[in-house]
């Protein structure tokens, strides 16, 4: 379903999932912040992990992912982090994305396989797939998910990050389109899913921070941002994660170029679906390594 109303900047302010955003610029807009414990998400960059020749380096990215997920989960051994989060009797699908120009990357998914193999699962109960998931055996059995992708602009969405990658778990995606993709989070009580993902990972090695039109893709409007956001709670992930795409337009553009659509899931995922906290008032986080233009 196509939105075809401008959503301005005042927009992005008003709309309830931006609430937090209207306190950061100074604006008094929004709720008042509730007085719930606050959520943990680690940002890791490295500014290394992109050579000269745009490849990503493997050895980087499996350090970034070690360094994250050991922060996450307070150990200093990536195995023994690793270990918190997964049993060697489970059966492990790592939920990637395919999309052409903003696939999950390889040396990623290698360096997540590396780890749950390190814990203790065998390689022949780890899947990797997409939009296979449904008839993959690996995924119908599953015990545990791991959910990786790129952090982007989405026509329907608003943007692309750890909600909406549990959309290739039904089989009529489509019907999730509607009101902005606010209904995307219903999707992770469906008993493939409910209750088995163990971790959340969004890509920002590269990020697309800007888009027009379905399947819409411009170099130009392609971030190095050379990190990994990573987390428990796939709502305040993506509620990072589309603040630093409103920033990387503001930093590209001199000011906020609107969207096809505001990310309205974010808050239906909270408010609506209780999956997780969209309020960045109560995101804490925790940044590691390379600091130059993090934005957030």
């Amino acid at each position: 379903m196509k939105n075809n109303r401008t959503i301005t900047r005042r927009d992005f302010l008003r709309d309830t999932v931006y609430s937090a955003l209207g306190a950061t610029l100074g604006s008094t807009l929004g709720k008042e912040v509730r007085a719930e414990e606050k959520v943990k998400v680690v940002l890791i960059r490295d500014e290394n992990v992109i050579d000269s020749q745009g490849n990503i380096s493997p050895q980087i990215i499996q350090k970034m992912l070690d360094e994250g997920v050991c922060e996450f989960l307070g150990e200093k051994d990536p195995i023994q982090a690793w270990k918190k989060l997964i049993k060697p009797t489970d059966m492990i699908g790592i939920k990637s994305n395919v999309w052409f120009h903003l696939p999950t990357p390889e040396g990623l998914e290698a360096a997540i396989v590396k780890r749950v193999m390190d814990a203790g699962v065998p390689k022949k109960n780890i899947g990797i797939d997409d939009r296979g998931v449904l008839n993959n055996p690996i995924f119908k059995s599953s015990t545990a998910l791991i959910n990786v992708r790129p952090l982007r602009t989405h026509h329907w969405s608003g943007i692309g990050g750890c909600i909406k990658n549990y959309v290739m778990f039904v089989s009529t995606p489509w019907l999730y389109h509607g009101e902005a993709c606010s209904p995307l989070a219903s999707i992770w009580n469906k008993p493939i899913v409910r209750g088995k993902t163990r971790l959340n990972i969004l890509s920002l090695i590269r990020t697309q921070f800007y888009n027009r039109g379905a399947h819409h893709f411009d170099r130009r409007f392609v971030s190095e941002y050379k990190g990994l956001l990573i987390g428990n709670d796939p709502v305040a992930l993506d509620a990072v994660g589309a603040r630093l795409l409103q920033l990387q337009r503001i930093a590209h553009f001199g000011e906020d170029r609107p969207l096809d659509t505001t990310p309205k899931h974010i808050f239906a995922a909270d408010e609506k679906y209780k999956l997780g906290v969209s309020d960045l008032r109560r995101i804490e986080i925790v940044k590691l390594g390379w600091t130059e233009g993090t934005l957030i």
